[in-house]
């Protein structure tokens, strides 16, 4: 009698590619619970967001390596929220797997322009208020190293369309499974069965809800700082419901 054949990974098969502080980290562990996935060994593996791997010839072992043997059934992804916002990124992934699918989950991006701020306060890493953090954001950008840049782009990652629109010039739409974090917080088995389908497996039998990396917040956000933003973001959003579909009027004032 023979044991259950085992394969090595060779391509991944989805990737949760975004945005940041929008619900991946508990979408990935939702994904790891599920029998017939594998999320590899680590959450954010920056395969796809590393310049120096994609110098010369790419070493794809170096993302495999990750990976675990597993029964010919099961399917294997990663979950690297920056995919979304890093330019390269689209086209490498493309090039790796043009047949990959990809989830990608959006908040409003008001919101998670604060949570992302809160969340490098809470690191020690920004020294400047909120307000101040964002109108200084282009200034910071552009006199910052790429890795550094992308740690203060609060407004900057949360222009969805244009990130989008990359991806969409290399995958057709029915790859790309895009998805409002508000809608998986509060209708949470439905979008995830909706995520399961679209992977091509069947639902998770149960699901226990749980919050997951969630850092205390320092303060509320104000009413000027919501109006600053929204005059930011209200081209992008709008952009957005053309491209998708959608109607964002919860994301507005």
């Amino acid at each position: 009698m023979f044991g259950k054949q085992r394969r090595k990974i060779e391509r991944l098969d989805f990737i949760l590619a975004g945005a940041q502080k929008s619900g991946t980290t508990a979408l990935h562990y939702f994904l790891n619970k599920h029998p017939a996935i594998t999320m590899g060994d680590q959450q954010e593996m920056h395969f796809f967001d590393n310049d120096e791997f994609f110098a010369g010839t790419v070493d794809y072992d170096l993302l495999h390596r990750h990976f675990p043997r597993v029964a010919r059934s099961t399917i294997a992804g990663e979950c690297t929220p920056s995919y979304l916002y890093w330019k390269p990124a689209a086209e490498r992934i493309w090039q790796y797997n043009p047949k990959i699918k990809l989830l990608v989950l959006l908040r409003n991006p008001i919101d998670r322009a604060f949570a992302h701020w809160n969340m490098q306060r809470f690191k020690g890493r920004e020294p400047l208020d909120f307000l101040e953090a964002v109108k200084e954001e282009k200034i910071r950008i552009a006199g910052a190293p790429p890795i550094e840049a992308r740690r203060f782009a609060y407004v900057d990652r949360g222009l969805y369309a244009q990130q989008l629109e990359r991806f969409f010039q290399f995958f057709p739409r029915e790859r790309v499974k895009v998805m409002k974090f508000e809608d998986f917080q509060t209708q949470q088995r439905e979008t995830l069965d909706s995520i399961f389908s679209f992977l091509g497996l069947k639902p998770l039998a149960a699901i226990r809800s749980r919050d997951r990396n969630v850092v205390p917040y320092e303060r509320a956000m104000n009413w000027e700082e919501k109006v600053f933003l929204f005059n930011n973001f209200a081209n992008d959003i709008a952009k957005l419901e053309q491209l998708l579909g959608w109607d964002c009027s919860d994301w507005k004032l």
